[in-house]
C-alpha cells in the first residue's frame, strides 16, 4: 500500500543542478574567465602605456589637442577595464557558488536558472522570471 502512494506523489522539482553539469559550467566559467583577464590586462598596458604617445616633439597647439584626446580614450578605457573587473568578480563569485552548489539557483524565485541562459550568462544568479519579478 506504501508504494500505491509513491505513485502518486509527483517527484520534487531540482532544487539543484548535479555535480557533471556543475563541471560543466565551471570549466566554461574558467574558460571565460582567462579570457577575460586577459581582457583586462590588456586595457591596463593601455591606460599604463598612454602617456608616450610621441608628440613630444611636435607644435604646442598639437600637443594639447593630442593631450586632451589621449585623456578621454585614457578615461573610456578606464571605463572598461572598471566594467571588466566587474565581469571578473562576478565570474568568481560564480565559483563560489559551483563549489558550494548553490549555483544556477535563481535569487529570486528559488528555482534553477535555465541552463541555456547559465551558458549565455554563466555568472547570472537570476532566471528571466526573476528578474521580471525584481523589475515590476
Amino acid at each position: 500500500m506504501a508504494e500505491d502512494n509513491k505513485n502518486d506523489v509527483q517527484a520534487p522539482e531540482r532544487v539543484r543542478y548535479s555535480d557533471e553539469d556543475l563541471k560543466e559550467f565551471k570549466v566554461l566559467i574558467l574558460a571565460k574567465l582567462e579570457e577575460a583577464r586577459k581582457e583586462y590586462d590588456s586595457l591596463r598596458t593601455l591606460i599604463n602605456h598612454s602617456a608616450s604617445n610621441g608628440t613630444e616633439d611636435t607644435s604646442p597647439t598639437f600637443k594639447v589637442l593630442e593631450e586632451g584626446a589621449s585623456s578621454l580614450n585614457k578615461e573610456e578605457v578606464g571605463h572598461l577595464a572598471q566594467r571588466q573587473m566587474k565581469f571578473i568578480q562576478n565570474l568568481e563569485a560564480a565559483l563560489g557558488r559551483i563549489e558550494n552548489k548553490t549555483y544556477g539557483i535563481c535569487r529570486v524565485t528559488g528555482k534553477l536558472i535555465p541552463k541555456e541562459r547559465l551558458r549565455l550568462v554563466p555568472h547570472a544568479t537570476m532566471s528571466v522570471e526573476g528578474k521580471n519579478m525584481q523589475n515590476k
